[in-house]
């Protein structure tokens, strides 16, 4: 019964969300702004108030392109605990949180422990890169999404500046989508910048 009612719940959220296209100049959170060449749908969810923006190519189970812009000290990667991401049973995630000095490792680890919210994560590389005209670190991982199995690939991108984390993100299923959609997010994420 619980189920159901969190299905249930799961719908009425979803009838709310609408899909808008996005092309130009884009900005997240005031702080970080983006140049879409090609187009994107951007997710606008009412009764979430993120700290990133998701966009997606396909659809959300196939594909999704999140953007954070200015994390400040203290705040989380997601202030709402998506539920019907647990398992039945299964207590409460932890919450990945940014801390000013977190060193890239712990930088990649946020990002590990917010998918893990999906399913099981294994980073499979990180590597210093710019993003968002600073210093950071690209990751590649590989998560096996709970409820479907489908098995993804995704990367991303973050750096910190004064204290506020920026990143990316983009995950797809490994098989065909994720190495025909992977240039068009890099394309975006190329053209990342801070806004002052």
């Amino acid at each position: 019964m619980r189920r159901l009612a969190v299905l249930l719940l799961a719908f009425a959220l979803a009838a709310c969300t609408t899909i808008a296209k996005v092309e130009g100049e884009q900005v997240v959170n005031a702080r970080l702004a983006v140049r879409v060449s090609a187009a994107w749908n951007k997710i606008n969810d009412p009764w979430q108030n993120e700290p990133f923006d998701t966009w997606t190519q396909e659809g959300l189970p196939l594909d999704h392109l999140r953007l954070w812009g200015g994390v400040r000290a203290g705040e989380p990667l997601i202030k709402k605990t998506m539920v019907f991401f647990r398992a039945a049973g299964e207590k409460d995630k932890r919450v990945p949180t940014f801390r000013p000095g977190m060193p890239p490792d712990k930088l990649v680890t946020l990002f590990e422990e917010f998918y893990s919210m999906m399913g099981t994560v294994t980073v499979t590389k990180v590597e210093p890169a710019t993003f968002a005209g600073e210093k950071g670190v690209r990751f590649e991982f590989t998560l096996a999404r709970r409820g479907d199995d489908a098995l993804l690939r995704g990367v991303g991108w973050v750096a910190t500046r004064n204290n506020e984390l920026y990143a990316a993100t983009f995950v797809a299923p490994q098989l065909a989508f994720f190495s025909r959609l992977l240039p068009k997010a890099e394309d975006v994420v190329r053209t990342a910048r801070i806004r002052s």
